[in-house]
């Protein structure tokens, strides 16, 4: 046996005692975000459109709503430009931060112009010949890159043979990878509509090298004439930039076992347009001024509105349209309020200085029949995470 194939094997069992070590952290502090594709390298190729400048623009879009909405996670980009990455070196990025996510951003196609819909995958052998077919054409990028036989060990991109290997290293992190890809297609399916084409495995160069969960999205086919206009309008991209923050904001929460927080996700995420909308619904719909909490000590009030006052509130109803906040519906609730979110009308009620405060006007509402309610924060107007209100009150006292 050769000291060579001794080196290498050597290696991999070295790997994999890290790759476990890692798979054992029960935090997401640092996402690498990584755009397909880039510079020479367009990727797929629809009608109007080009793989990659469809997928820079949504990691883009990805990354400003981490950095507005979890302050605690570091956002790092494999390419924040039309730059070409060679596929080693975006696992090199993730590895050499010690990321605790890594998440692909792609486009699909194929020769039929009437496939659809959207797919995340996974490490992994390959399960079906569309799935090779899908990892080949992805992992075709080495061959753009310099010395690439020597880089990958002689991988051939062509080859089932040499593809399969590759899922042992990533068993350590299949668990986690496959928990956050079914959030990233709950999301985009349940909340975007796509078409369902499932969480699939596959052998993606660019997920095998990386030593933590990874996925990779293929966002929808541009060889599709529906899915290439949505996936190029800026409204497109935008919606999929936040389904994907919504899947990474549960994925967290659940690594963390972050039981409140779970709680009170689904308002975690509020858009500049539809704070917007917010802003003119409170206008228009008059407010039950003067049905204001009695006997709270801790209540803000009105002042609530101040742009830098946080405040605790709890959330108890949500409807698709919106409801005059003096409404009969919201009798015997005190300082009814309106949020507007993923096109519902969000009702909350209290205004308080304190978490404890507010857990204590939830535990009424509950007993008066609103057993979904929660706590949420906000900053002025704005819907912040009960973590950063927590340390805005903490540094104000």
């Amino acid at each position: 046996m050769s000291e060579k194939r001794i080196d290498r094997r050597f290696l991999i069992l070295c790997l994999l005692y890290f790759f476990v070590n890692f798979a054992c952290a029960q935090r997401v502090n640092t996402v690498v975000l990584d755009a397909g594709h880039g510079g020479h390298d367009t990727g797929a190729l629809g009608k109007n459109s080009r793989e990659k400048d469809i997928a820079l623009a949504i990691v883009l879009k990805l990354r400003d709503y981490i950095h507005e909405n979890m302050k605690d996670v570091k956002v790092i980009l494999t390419r924040s430009d039309d730059t070409f990455v060679e596929l080693y070196r975006r696992a090199r990025i993730a590895n050499e931060n010690n990321a605790d996510l890594f998440i692909s951003v792609h486009c699909n196609s194929t020769k039929s112009p009437t496939v659809y819909g959207a797919e995340t995958f996974v490490m992994g052998l390959h399960k079906s010949s569309a799935n090779l077919a899908v990892a080949k054409a992805e992992n075709a990028a080495i061959l753009l890159e310099d010395d690439y036989v020597e880089k990958y060990d002689g991988f051939d991109p062509n080859s089932p043979e040499g593809n399969i290997f590759f899922n042992m290293i990533q068993n350590a992190f299949l668990d986690k990878s496959l928990a956050f890809a079914g959030k990233v297609q709950h999301q985009l399916v349940d909340n975007l509509h796509m078409f369902n084409r499932g969480v699939k495995q596959a052998g993606f160069l660019v997920l095998y090298k990386t030593a933590m969960p990874g996925v990779l999205i293929e966002t929808g086919f541009i060889s599709n004439s529906k899915d290439e206009k949505f996936l190029l309008s800026d409204k497109g991209q935008d919606q999929m930039a936040q389904a994907i923050f919504k899947a990474l904001r549960d994925y967290k929460n659940q690594v963390e076992r972050r039981t409140g927080e779970q709680i009170s996700s689904d308002t975690l995420l509020v858009t500049h347009q539809e704070k917007a909308v917010t802003n003119k619904i409170n206008n228009r719909i008059p407010s039950n001024a003067g049905n204001q909490p009695s006997g709270k000590s801790d209540s803000l009030s009105t002042k609530n509105d101040d742009l830098n006052v946080v405040s605790f509130r709890v959330q108890f109803a949500l409807y698709t349209t919106a409801k005059p906040l003096n409404s009969k519906i919201f009798d015997g609730i005190d300082n009814v309020k309106m949020y507007y979110h993923s096109g519902s009308y969000k009702y909350t009620s209290g205004d308080f200085s304190t978490t404890e405060a507010a857990s204590k006007w939830r535990k009424e509402l509950i007993a008066k029949g609103y057993k979904d309610a929660f706590v949420v924060a906000f900053k002025g107007k704005e819907r912040i995470t009960n973590d950063e209100a927590k340390r805005l009150t903490e540094k104000k006292y």
